[in-house]
């Protein structure tokens, strides 16, 4: 299995105050939080797409590969669409999606969501009757997503057009898809999930 977890992280942060990639969680930034729950969920390799606050980003997690966004102020999808670049001249089949400020997303959520990685799979973490993170693009999909990727719709619009070729993984048992957007946002995570 080669697959390589995309942690898009290049968000300016302005409804929490700051760039949610340097956000403290648990003793460290998001970002390192996120980087390692892919690693630790088997992908042979994580990038990281850093945007606003890059310099700082980058400093804060210096171990980590990273890929530029210059367009990050127009939304998520550019930055899908930089990272699934960065990776078309590489070997990897298939690209895993976590977001920076989903801290319930689990190392094991993100096992099961890679064990179908293939170069034609369309993956999505399962939440009772929602779809959510990690997704997993194959790299024969690469292509029309970021076609298709606008504003902060990411792959959503690629995914409702492909919802036939969608296996939908069960993960509701060991992850959550909750997204910090706010310092209040966290504070009721982090009492919620200790």
């Amino acid at each position: 299995m080669d697959v390589t977890g995309v942690v898009l992280a290049a968000g300016g942060g302005r409804r929490y105050g700051m760039a949610k990639a340097l956000v403290p969680f648990r003793g460290q930034p998001l970002v390192r939080h996120a980087a390692g729950l892919a690693s630790a969920g088997g992908c042979s390799r994580v990038l990281v797409v850093v945007g606003a606050e890059a310099a700082r980003v980058r400093a804060a997690a210096p171990e980590l590969d990273f890929v530029g966004n210059p367009d990050w102020a127009t939304g998520m999808a550019s930055s899908l669409r930089a990272g699934l670049a960065a990776l078309v001249l590489t070997g990897t089949e298939a690209a895993l999606i976590l977001l920076v400020d989903m801290p319930g997303v689990t190392a094991e959520a993100v096992r099961r969501v890679a064990a179908l990685s293939s170069p034609h799979a369309l993956v999505m973490g399962g939440y009772g009757t929602r779809r959510g993170h990690p997704v997993l693009l194959g790299r024969d999909h690469w292509a029309g997503v970021a076609a298709s990727a606008t504003g902060d719709h990411g792959a959503r619009d690629y995914l409702r057009a492909h919802a036939s070729a969608v296996t939908v993984v069960d993960v509701e048992d060991v992850a959550d898809d909750l997204d910090v957007d706010t310092p209040e946002a966290l504070a009721r995570y982090v009492t919620r999930r200790p």
